[in-house]
């Protein structure tokens, strides 16, 4: 742990969790809980949960609850995963019609244990959701298959509204922040989504450690990869284990930065402290 870092310090206001108790934040929480439903929204404690689900949107970890991967800024179990559960596409399905979810974001652990690294239950579980909820658009928040582009291909031919994969950090910082994934790999999954006429996105985290000029070249090399999309939300530490945070960035600086990608040319970007990469997924369709 960084012992310069902030982690031991209280956070400052700006990053005081206000969740909005709107009527239908309340009513997909209640189904939530009456079916036992596995969001990322609430095990995850997401500081958004409710300022989404008022908007009729919730995202959903699929491939297991078991990581093989042991990324520095993840809270997320890591070992070795159990089978993949071959109901998980209608219970998915059947979850998000449960919910009358207008949009829906499913991600997932890595499976670096499976020949496919997963990508056949990815499109089992998109196809699924899909049939049983024609009208509700999807987003689908990829890991990098070990740029392995013919089976990220597979995803792309089920054409999700949207599809996501996020760099996490800046170049510098990769090797300390994430443990397999690397930051070119990441850039060419994102340059393949782009490519395929699906609407690609990609965000990053704050308070790692980054330089201005680091994350103004992050932006550029994702507009130059076809990302058109962007979040950029502060890094929190979850553990004693994880990373230590190094800053906690004021509001004003991500204020900052998302002006600065319009101007660049995303066509959407959120930036704030709490943004996390779901955060006004709805909106990421238009």
């Amino acid at each position: 742990m960084n012992s310069g870092g902030n982690a031991g310090r209280r956070k400052p206001d700006w990053l005081k969790i206000r969740l909005p108790q709107g009527k239908l934040s309340m009513e997909v929480g209640n189904v939530v809980r009456k079916h036992g439903l596995h969001t990322i929204c609430s095990s995850g404690r997401c500081p958004n949960q409710g300022e989404c689900w008022d908007c009729g949107t919730a995202t959903f970890m699929i491939c297991g609850d078991v990581c093989t991967r042991a990324c520095r800024f993840c809270n997320v179990k890591t070992g070795h995963p159990p089978p993949l559960d071959a109901g998980e596409p209608e219970h998915i399905a059947l979850s998000v019609k449960r919910l009358t979810l207008k949009h829906a974001v499913i991600t997932s652990v890595d499976r670096d244990d499976l020949p496919d690294l997963g990508a056949t239950h990815w499109v089992q579980v998109l196809k699924a959701v899909k049939k049983e909820n024609p009208d509700t658009t999807i987003e689908a928040l990829i890991p990098d298959f070990q740029g392995k582009g013919e089976l990220v291909s597979l995803l792309l031919e089920v054409h999700p509204e949207v599809m996501s994969h996020n760099l996490e950090t800046v170049r510098r910082l990769t090797k300390q922040v994430r443990s397999r994934a690397t930051y070119d790999v990441s850039l060419n999954v994102i340059r393949q989504i782009a490519a395929s006429g699906i609407i690609a996105k990609s965000g990053i985290m704050l308070g790692l450690g980054e330089m201005r000029d680091e994350v103004l070249k992050t932006m550029d090399d994702l507009l130059e990869a076809g990302c058109s999309v962007m979040t950029i939300g502060q890094y929190l530490q979850p553990s004693k284990t994880n990373i230590a945070v190094r800053e906690y960035v004021h509001p004003d600086v991500f204020a900052e930065y998302g002006r600065i990608g319009k101007e660049k040319g995303f066509r959407h970007i959120e930036s704030a402290p709490l943004v996390r990469s779901s955060y006004h997924a709805e909106k990421h369709v238009k």
